[in-house]
């Protein structure tokens, strides 16, 4: 009996971005590695092409696409060999001001983020003390009439060199003078443009792939009050209420990853000959690629059990943490399973299985670990106690 075929809705969606990928092949990505650079021509071509604008409505210049076409868009990008983690922040950091901000800053950043007029690519929430546990940070914003005064410092604040927007997290009210640790924390539109050397800081941060990472540091540093998103004290919830959003974008990367690990293995063993005969015909070789497939299919399931949810309008918590965990735990099997079928050429530069390996290799620890889904799945789908 034949089973009945799903249609991809987003399938155009896929082969332009494709296109627009094959105009930055591995030599392109290679020498950005090498020096440590920023893609911008890739970014002012998917910029141009309106696809980081996917989800900004289309009364504010977007596209105005479901969340299911933002992960086709950065499924493709990863699954053509290039990185998206390049400016994939914004197509979810944006939701932030969309759902919660005032109309006036709606109307000020949502179409120039559109355009590429401004990039808003930083997301300052992680600090050196506190790691993932946000409610415990330190950055402090105090309220002195119109504007308000920051102190304090972030890490691990991704492509801050070349934004123009920075979303911020900071308390407001002293932890210990909240009625919960979840409340008093408050978010900001930050213009880094006109704060930089005026109370902001950047400092690049070299990691083992090129992520464009930074810490950064807020010596009284000025915010007008009009750039407070939403009611000073709730940020805390409004950060949470993008991060399903972000898991499973950032799983739609990871199966992209995947498909391209999988590919790049399964031609190479078809056409690699050893003792007379392509690899690919042992069985040594076909189980992990063969397993990796399997892993990266149940991961894409979920991806999509995720954004269905999401689109509904429910809260897809448990399929988007699931699914960013098994997706990024996919496409690391995949990677190990590429390396191992191309033997030392896998470590070549020039075969760009070692950079996408290292870029791979971010996402179960970014932007979440896999152990605090762990606990999230246990405490939330299970019912077991809190563990933290």
């Amino acid at each position: 009996m034949d089973q009945p075929q799903l249609v991809d809705p987003h399938t155009e969606i896929r082969q332009e971005v494709a296109k627009l990928c094959a105009k930055f092949p591995g030599e392109y990505w290679r020498k950005l590695d090498a020096d440590r650079e920023y893609p911008t021509a890739f970014v002012r071509a998917l910029t141009e092409g309106g696809y980081l604008g996917a989800l900004i409505p289309e009364e504010f210049g977007g596209a105005g696409l479901p969340l299911s076409a933002a992960a086709a868009i950065l499924e493709t990008v990863q699954a053509e060999g290039c990185n998206g983690a390049a400016c994939h922040a914004q197509m979810y950091i944006m939701g932030t001001i969309l759902r919660h901000g005032t109309d006036k800053q709606k109307q000020t950043y949502l179409p120039k983020i559109a355009t590429g007029e401004l990039r808003l690519q930083a997301f300052g929430v992680t600090e050196p003390t506190s790691g993932t546990d946000t409610t415990s940070l330190r950055t402090f914003a105090r309220r002195e009439g119109d504007h308000y005064v920051v102190n304090g410092q972030k890490v691990w604040t991704s492509r801050a060199e070349h934004s123009d927007l920075m979303l911020l997290l900071a308390r407001t009210t002293p932890k210990d003078q909240a009625a919960k640790k979840t409340d008093g924390l408050s978010t900001f539109i930050v213009d880094m443009q006109a704060s930089l050397g005026k109370g902001l800081t950047i400092r690049p941060i070299r990691t083992m792939m090129n992520h464009n990472s930074t810490e950064v540091f807020f010596d009284n540093m000025i915010v007008p009050a009009e750039n407070l998103v939403g009611v000073e004290g709730r940020g805390f919830r409004y950060i949470l209420d993008g991060m399903n959003a972000e898991r499973l974008l950032i799983a739609a990367e990871c199966i992209g990853d995947a498909k391209w690990f999988i590919k790049k293995a399964s031609d190479y063993a078809r056409e690699r000959q050893v003792f007379g005969r392509p690899i690919g015909q042992n069985q040594g070789i076909q189980f992990p690629i063969a397993r990796a497939y399997a892993q990266m299919r149940a991961a894409e399931m979920m991806v999509h059990a995720g954004l269905a949810k999401f689109e509904a309008g429910q809260t897809p918590g448990e399929e988007a943490n699931i699914a960013k965990m098994l997706a990024a735990e996919a496409s690391w099997a995949a990677g190990e399973a590429c390396i191992q079928t191309h033997g030392g050429f896998g470590f070549a530069e020039e075969y760009d299985i070692e950079r996408k390996f290292r870029e791979t290799r971010l996402y179960q620890v970014a932007p979440i670990s896999t152990n605090l889904i762990l606990s999230y799945v246990a405490e939330h789908v299970l019912g077991m106690p809190r563990s933290y």
